[in-house]
């Protein structure tokens, strides 16, 4: 390449190069323009301008209606102290700052930085937010600072927050007038006409009057109810909410509703539980539970579904377990002999009922239990366990007297089979059965109704006589340390003593007989025992 054409082209790189250079110098000239333009602060008004070099050599002293503007915003107050050279101003006395039609803010002393757009007010401070509307939301506190830029409020020494519905205090906190979103921490208070919350961190919006519940949080309505939660809503107008994390809801009668997810609607007393629900009576000395479930303050109603237990703990000596696909508990009114105004429990199980107590154990189609007068309703082949005993019949009452079972009755096809041996069993059946209770065992059984009985006589020593067969209208079967002491027939009765080794085949079973110990409830946490075959 010759020596000429080299140095044109370097010539020509440089002044693309210039010419490049110049373009950006001046696209940043024209940016910082305007951006110096948009942060400006202009001095509008004053009655008084003064300069002092000695004491503040670079402000401008301005007294008399002393009015600043930067952007939409307009500060007013009695006197101030201009830093044109760094965009910002101090304002004392009857600070007032507007933000379009929207926003005002007063105090007694303003700080504000047009390059920041951060406005420091002090001392007797309130920014109302909605001013031209009825009910506006104001923010009273002695120090506050508003960031115009991230357009937040926020405080940090005591403050508070009132709106048309609520007032809300805390030691720090933060308002967003575009969203209407209020950020409270420490020593949080919501006071409603209805109720108080307490809270240490608690999140709100003036518009939806919807509290987002972030802590551990107290909702007290006096004399009511009081609610526990750590996280959820509430909806502070409509008193609906959704709470988690295991809430509680506490109410002055005694109940108490537990569940890891809680929809509650307080105005209309409705709560509808998911997961490990509780609900707890302690005036009924009752628990109900379920994974899933409803309440219904009035009538105390409610009920529980999908592991659902219900669990009756007034006589401690004798604790009813309930289970069944669904249960249903409720309050009902009546007028008792006296003509005074009672109140008693009712409770309803619905299929695979199983119920388990240390003096009897149960299994049912359906149930029903009345407060009333302290009976057991099982319906569609019922069975009863005492000890030795089973009993079985078409429908059955149970009879519960200071808590422990005093009898037990059964109508239709009825069956009471003792267990003697490993394969003798003793039988009695009927239309009709009442087996009576004493100390927790079966003392004396009666049958009526074509009676019929299969028992094993015994020698005073134990050994087997033979296999006693009768038919009678009524019998009544007198029992000792859960063995047969002795019977009593009506006069019309017949019978046939069969000797062990002469029992005919097949006879040693009434045409009704059936043995369901695999069915019978061992224990409290055996009642969820799913049986094939089970009623």
């Amino acid at each position: 390449m010759e020596l000429g054409t080299m140095y044109k082209d370097l010539y020509g790189l440089r002044s693309l190069y210039l010419t490049f250079r110049a373009l950006c110098t001046l696209i940043i000239v024209h940016c910082s323009l305007c951006i110096n333009a948009q942060t400006m602060v202009y001095l509008e008004r004053a009655e008084n301008l003064q300069f002092d070099q000695e004491r503040i050599a670079d402000a401008q002293i301005l007294k008399g209606n002393v009015v600043f503007r930067h952007e939409n915003a307009l500060m007013y107050c009695d006197s101030a102290y201009f830093y044109e050279e760094s965009n910002s101003f101090d304002a004392f006395g009857h600070v007032r700052m507007e933000q379009g039609d929207t926003l005002e803010g007063f105090g007694d002393k303003l700080y504000y930085n047009g390059n920041t757009k951060l406005a420091r007010l002090r001392r007797h401070v309130k920014l109302i937010h909605g001013r031209k509307d009825e009910n506006p939301t104001v923010l009273t506190t002695d120090s506050l600072n508003y960031d115009r830029h991230a357009g937040v409020a926020y405080y940090f020494t005591g403050g508070e927050v009132k709106d048309s519905l609520n007032t809300l205090t805390s030691v720090r906190g933060s308002y967003r007038p575009d969203s209407k979103q209020a950020v409270f921490s420490r020593e949080v208070k919501l006071v409603n006409e209805r109720f108080i919350l307490t809270s240490d961190t608690l999140l709100y919006n003036t518009a939806t009057k919807i509290a987002d519940l972030v802590s551990p949080t107290e909702i007290i309505y006096e004399e009511e109810t009081d609610i526990h939660t750590s996280l959820g809503w509430y909806n502070t107008e409509t008193e609906r909410s959704m709470l988690l994390n295991r809430s509680v809801i506490h109410h002055q009668d005694g109940r108490v509703m537990t569940g890891d997810t809680i929809y509650y609607d307080k105005k209309i007393g409705f709560g509808e539980v998911l997961g490990d629900m509780e609900m707890r009576d302690s005036t009924r000395e009752a628990t109900l539970y379920g994974e899933y479930g409803q309440m219904w303050e009035e009538n105390s109603r409610g009920y529980a579904t999908d592991s659902a237990l219900m669990v009756d703990w007034s006589d401690t000596a004798h604790i009813t377990y309930i289970h069944a696909d669904t249960l249903f508990t409720e309050e009902l009114h009546y007028t008792d002999s006296a003509m005074a105004d009672s109140t008693y429990r009712r409770v309803r199980g619905h299929h695979g009922v199983r119920v388990y107590r240390n003096d009897a154990q149960m299994v049912c189609d359906s149930m029903v239990y009345l407060g009333s007068d302290s009976t057991m309703h099982l319906y569609i082949k019922p069975i009863s366990w005492s000890d030795n005993q089973q009993i079985s019949a078409d429908s059955m009452t149970i009879y519960i007297v200071n808590g422990a079972v005093e009898h037990m009755h059964g109508v239709g096809n009825a069956l009471c089979v003792m267990h003697d041996t490993l394969e003798y069993f003793n039988q009695m059946g009927g239309k009709e059965v009442t087996a009576y209770v004493k100390d927790g065992e079966v003392d004396i059984i009666d049958m009526s109704g074509n009676a019929l009985t299969i028992y094993y006589a015994k020698e005073d020593d134990g050994d087997f006589v033979g296999m006693n067969t009768t038919e009678s209208s009524f019998i009544r079967m007198y029992m000792e340390d859960q063995k047969i002491h002795h019977i009593r027939f009506t006069k019309e009765t017949t019978g046939v003593l069969y000797p062990m080794d002469q029992i005919p085949s097949g006879g040693d079973k009434l045409a009704t007989f059936f043995w369901a110990e695999e069915v019978r409830p061992k224990d409290a946490q055996d009642v969820f025992r799913k049986v094939k075959g089970e009623n």
